[in-house]
């Protein structure tokens, strides 16, 4: 296992992080447990959650993922991990959650955090992230900005000094965005510069063999500011792995369990390019899946590529991806793969 420094701080992160959104849902908090133990021994130091976990989410479920962790984490060496969550924001009809008033502004902020440091069971979170902006922005798996769709949003520098005060208060060490844009990375780095105020330090946006649109603005973004990607969905809603070439109505899984919730990989050419992509697995010996995280976690601007099972068979495969090393000649395929079929799921 590789770690990799998060910017100017102090935070070395696995290559590999251990995302946990099923925890409460799909999974027990036995088999959350299990996973999190093999994580750990494999040298996986780095978890992600969120308040609004597990998916799909509901009131009735909220924050049981941060609780299943919290259980566990309270047994753990806390310095020896870094543990990571989000604050949901507004745009979504959480009514369950704070009464569906989820703007990032100070009360929530204070509230979000307050929170989730009781459900996880710790005096502190290492890396707090906005799980997608205030503001209006096209989000899992819209691709056009609609300018008629902006809303009243709370202003970054605001945004950033809630958060000052949090990190002056001990209660998180540092500051991280989700699903952003090229502008908003630039603005809340250029804010934070200007007014002495705490620099976001990643992004965690959907990165993959069928949505590679981070190379675009963003990885340009990433590079000047040194805001590096923390890399979700690697296998691309479980398509990558192959199982859903034949069917797509397999028991038990994300797409047949909440229909919708995986739209953006219900595209034209996705089935296309995803049977190309296994067959170039084949061709080197590979699983589909190893194929897919080897490729993102080979990426320079990928500061840790976020995987999660609802097995341990299926952790096991995900985590032994690190041993994969691709070559020039398939990341040659993967390119040509790519120029036939570019960005199938953004």
């Amino acid at each position: 296992m590789k770690y990799n420094q998060l910017a100017a701080s102090d935070l070395k992160v696995s290559e590999i992080c251990l995302g946990t959104m099923t925890y409460g849902h799909q999974n027990t908090i036995e088999e959350a447990h299990q996973q999190l133990d093999y994580a750990v021994s494999q040298g996986i130091n780095f978890l992600d959650a969120a308040e609004m976990y597990p998916v799909p989410p509901r009131g009735e479920t909220q924050g049981k993922t941060e609780a299943y962790i919290g259980e566990w984490l309270k047994k753990q060496q806390r310095d020896q991990l870094i543990v990571a969550t989000k604050i949901a924001g507004p745009g979504r009809p959480f009514s369950w959650l704070r009464g569906g008033n989820n703007k990032v502004d100070r009360d929530n902020i204070t509230q979000a955090v307050n929170d989730s440091l009781q459900r996880l069971q710790t005096d502190y979170i290492d890396l707090y992230q906005i799980h997608w902006p205030d503001r209006y922005v096209p989000t899992f798996g819209q691709t056009s900005y609609n300018p008629e769709l902006e809303r009243e949003t709370v202003p970054i520098a605001e945004q950033l000094q809630a958060f000052a005060d949090v990190i002056k208060a001990g209660k998180i060490r540092y500051l991280g965005l989700s699903n952003e844009t090229p502008w908003g990375v630039s603005e809340f780095v250029r804010i934070a510069n200007d007014l002495g105020l705490p620099k976001v330090l990643t992004t965690q946006n959907a990165y993959n063999l069928l949505n590679r649109n981070f190379e675009s603005g963003l990885a340009e973004v990433s590079r000047y500011t040194d805001v590096g990607l923390l890399a979700y969905s690697p296998l691309g809603f479980g398509f990558l792995t192959g199982k859903y070439i034949e069917n797509q109505q397999l028991e038990n899984t994300r797409i047949s369990l909440f229909p919708g919730f995986g739209q953006r990989y219900l595209k034209p050419n996705v089935q296309e390019a995803v049977k190309a992509y296994t067959e170039l697995a084949k061709k080197y010996n590979l699983s589909p899946a190893q194929l897919a995280i080897a490729f993102v976690k080979s990426r320079w601007f990928v500061k840790s590529t976020i995987i999660g099972a609802t097995s341990l068979a299926q952790l096991q495969e995900n985590i032994d991806s690190v041993n994969v090393v691709l070559d020039k000649e398939i990341f040659a395929e993967i390119d040509a793969i790519h120029t036939r079929f570019p960005n199938p799921a953004p």
